[in-house]
C-alpha cells in the first residue's frame, strides 16, 4: 500500500469516528502526500465534522470545553472557517461566526478574544486592518494560541466605541 492510500485510510477512520483532533494530527502528512484537490476535500471534511459538532452543541445547550480535545479541535476548525470568510471579505458572515464562537466556549480568554473579532468584523474592519491595528500578532505567536489572542491598545478603543453604541 502506498503512502497516499495508507493516509486516506487513516483519514477515513478518523472521519468515521468524528475525530477532528486526529485529522489535525494527520494534517502535516496530508500536506506532504495529497494533491491540492484531495487536500481541499480533507479540510472540507474537517469543516463538515465541526459544523455537525456545532449543531449538536447548540442543540444540547452546552458550551465547549477547551480542555476536551474534540471540543478544542472543533473550535479551531470553526475559527479557521470564520477567518476564511473574513479573509475573503465576507465580513458579515465572519461576524456572525465570531459572534457564535464567542459564546460557544467555557474559556473566558477565547470568548473575550472572539468578541473583539466579532466587533471588528461587524464594523467592516478588513482582516488586514484588524491584523495591523487591533491584533498583536507577535504576542499571539508567543502565546501559542490557534486564534488571535493578544491585542493592541487600539482594541480597547474598539471595545469602548462598541459599548458606547450600545452593542
Amino acid at each position: 500500500m502506498d503512502k497516499a492510500q495508507a493516509l486516506r485510510e487513516e483519514v477515513l477512520q478518523a472521519q468515521q469516528k468524528g475525530d477532528i483532533a486526529s485529522l489535525y494530527i494527520l494534517e502535516q502528512r496530508a500536506h506532504e502526500v495529497f494533491d491540492e484537490e484531495t487536500l481541499h476535500g480533507f479540510y472540507a471534511n474537517i469543516l463538515d465534522l465541526a459544523l455537525e459538532k456545532l449543531t449538536d452543541t447548540l442543540e444540547a445547550h452546552r458550551v465547549m470545553d477547551m480542555n476536551e480535545v474534540q471540543d478544542f479541535a472543533t473550535l479551531r476548525a470553526l475559527y479557521e472557517y470564520a477567518i476564511e470568510h473574513y479573509s475573503a471579505g465576507a465580513t458579515s458572515d465572519a461576524s456572525a461566526l465570531f459572534e457564535v464562537l464567542s459564546g460557544l466556549s467555557n474559556d473566558a480568554k477565547f470568548s473575550s478574544a472572539l468578541k473583539l473579532h466579532w466587533i471588528a468584523s461587524k464594523e467592516n474592519l478588513s482582516l488586514d486592518d484588524f491584523l495591523d491595528r487591533i491584533a498583536d500578532v507577535d504576542a499571539t505567536q508567543a502565546a501559542g494560541t490557534f486564534y488571535i489572542s493578544a491585542f493592541t491598545k487600539e482594541a480597547q478603543r474598539l471595545l469602548d466605541d462598541s459599548q458606547s453604541k450600545g452593542e
